[in-house]
């Protein structure tokens, strides 16, 4: 529907809503996307003007509000607005919110979209230099085949490269801006966020490519995943899964993670709505592949959804002060080894490779992830050391280039 002015509260709600929409496909400057938005803003906030002009608080006074809230510092806001020294020039006043930094704080904090366009008479315009281009992995990026470039070329011609790395899944700009934003990230360590968007971007990049079946919201459950399971008992079970999810219209992208982001797996929606798996393969056993892509089906099955943010994982992080993680463990646990069986099973107490391969053979999975699951109970790894599969699931991916 074209703007027009704002006479009703229906109107006035559309109009929102109109916005938040707008906010979400993050439009580069200069288009009719980004052209309309400016024009809802000014209409919206004429309209605001006139029938409570005190009643939205200024940008500004809406981040601090936030940040009181969720007891948030100045530097926590680095990851939504690019570093330290435009935080405190945003929070001082000196310095405007750009298009790219709006949507980042309405989508990563829930600030409202017109809490934060208040007082906008300006163009709103998303300026190029808030993304800093060098600080992406370019180099290594370069070396991984991911961009087809001279590695001397790697600091100087970083914005050119990493724009045209971008542009196959959307306006350049707007997808670096969404993935350098603070997702949810399961992790005791500091992820670099600049490669930890690159691998994003990677992963959409190649589930992009496949040909994945239509996805059923109601796909991903328990039987769903005690179904996916049992594939487990091949040793081309982590190839069956991948046909397995494409099947069911999941993208299961296998690639290696880079420098400083100690990632395991992932879970995203891509643009055309469906849910995309990725996984490092960072240990390369197969207990560890199973509870890793189990864990990302269980964020799939609970939390993730078309506007919500993606889950980033790094599993030799404990869940215990995350709710959502907590979740997610507990039903991938379920799914691999029900907890009935579990606890009635001789492998709870024996801790003995005969004890792993009877419930093996009762659940029919591979007796790597029952080894896995024991050492975990018992908190001791070096038990079972020989059954939990190393170096059984790189191998079978050989097209990926393993570091």
């Amino acid at each position: 529907m074209e703007p027009r002015v704002i006479k009703t509260e229906s109107d006035y709600h559309a109009a929102l809503a109109a916005i938040e929409r707008l906010l979400d496909l993050n439009p580069e400057v200069g288009t009719e996307g980004a052209d309309a938005l400016e024009l809802r803003t000014l209409l919206v906030q004429e309209y605001e003007s006139k029938q409570f002009p005190t009643s939205l608080p200024d940008p500004i006074t809406a981040v601090r509000f936030r940040m009181e809230q969720q007891g948030l510092a100045p530097r926590d806001l680095v990851p939504y607005l690019g570093s330290r020294s435009k935080v405190s020039e945003v929070l001082s006043g000196k310095r405007p919110l750009t298009l790219a930094m709006i949507r980042a704080l309405h989508t990563g904090l829930r600030i409202p979209a017109n809490a934060l366009l208040q007082g906008r008479h300006a163009t709103l315009k998303e300026e190029e230099d808030e993304i800093e281009w060098s600080r992406f992995p370019v180099h290594e990026m370069i070396e991984r085949g991911w961009i087809a470039a001279k590695v001397s070329d790697a600091r100087e011609r970083a914005k050119e490269l990493m724009q045209s790395f971008f542009s196959p899944i959307g306006a350049p700009n707007a997808i670096a801006a969404r993935y350098l934003k603070k997702d949810h990230i399961r992790s005791a360590r500091t992820m670099d966020r600049h490669a930890l968007a690159a691998w994003s971007a990677r992963i959409l990049i190649c589930a992009g490519k496949g040909r994945s079946a239509e996805f059923k919201s109601e796909t991903v459950n328990l039987k769903f995943m005690r179904d996916l399971a049992q594939l487990s008992w091949s040793a081309q079970g982590p190839l069956l899964a991948r046909e397995f999810l494409e099947n069911h219209g999941i993208a299961l992208i296998i690639e290696p993670h880079l420098s400083r982001t100690f990632l395991d797996g992932a879970a995203m929606i891509s643009a055309s709505g469906k849910p995309v798996i990725g996984l490092t393969v960072r240990r390369d056993r197969v207990d560890n592949f199973w509870f890793s892509l189990m864990h990302e089906l269980a964020h799939i099955a609970l939390h993730l959804s078309g506007d919500s943010e993606s889950f980033f994982d790094d599993l030799d992080t404990s869940s215990h002060h995350d709710s959502r993680e907590k979740e997610a463990d507990k039903l991938a646990g379920e799914a691999l080894i029900p907890n009935s069986v579990w606890a009635k099973s001789p492998a709870k107490s024996l801790r003995s490779p005969e004890a792993a391969q009877h419930l093996a053979q009762e659940l029919k999975i591979h007796p790597a992830i029952v080894a896995g699951r024991m050492r975990h109970e018992a908190k001791n790894y070096r038990i079972l050391n020989q059954m939990i599969g190393h170096g059984e699931v790189r191998r079978l991916f050989s097209d990926i280039q393993w570091n």
